[in-house]
Formats: structure tokens, sequence, C-alpha cells
């Protein structure tokens, strides 16, 4: 009598487990779950895809940035060059030369008198 007790109950016991599992994948088949579970996958690689573009933009300007430094190195253009002293027009440091002494003009610039 125990004997059948114990295997009854562990008939019903496996029954149960085995339904539960069925009954759970079933679920995780339907179509709503199946797009949900396509919707949360694709958001985690969007994330890992975003996540690795934007480091890569990163080392992709830190190594810019750093092969500009040399070249511009190699080239001299980091450097500051030593500016000459500014000129100034000649006719401006000579005002005192009779040269230029006498500016006036018979010319008139106003276009009002040739009419």
């Amino acid at each position: 009598m125990f004997r059948r007790t114990f295997w009854f109950t562990t008939g019903v016991a496996a029954g149960v487990w085995a339904t539960t599992k069925v009954n759970r994948k079933l679920k995780q088949l339907t179509p709503e779950s199946l797009a949900a579970t396509a919707a949360n996958k694709a958001l985690e690689t969007g994330h890992r895809i975003k996540e690795r573009a934007v480091g890569f933009a990163l080392d992709v300007r830190d190594n810019m940035a750093q092969r500009e430094d040399e070249l511009g190195d190699a080239l001299g253009i980091n450097t500051s060059p030593e500016l000459p002293a500014p000129r100034r027009l000649a006719a401006i440091e000579n005002r005192s030369n009779p040269k230029y002494a006498d500016d006036r003009t018979t010319y008139s610039y106003n276009r009002n008198e040739d009419h």
C-alpha cells in the first residue's frame, strides 16, 4: 500500500512539474512574448553599439588631435614665429620731406563742378 502511495505521489509531482514547465514555455512562445523579447534584445544591442560607437568616436578624436600636434611640431606650425616690427608707410614717415610737402593739386574731386 505504501508503495502505491509513494509512486502515485511521485507521478503527481512529476506531472505538476512537467505541466508547469510546458505552460511556461508556451507563454514564452506567444507572439506578444516573442515581440517583447525581440524588442528587449534589440534595445540591448542598440545600447551596446551606441557605447562602442561613442568610445570609437572619442578615440578617433583623441588620436586625431595627437596626430595634428605631431604634424604641427614636425612642420613647425605650432611654434610661434618671431614677427617683424610693424612697418610704416614711407609717405607717413617722410612728411617733412620736401618731395611730399606740397600735397595741393589743381584737380578738384567735387563731382558737382563738372555740371
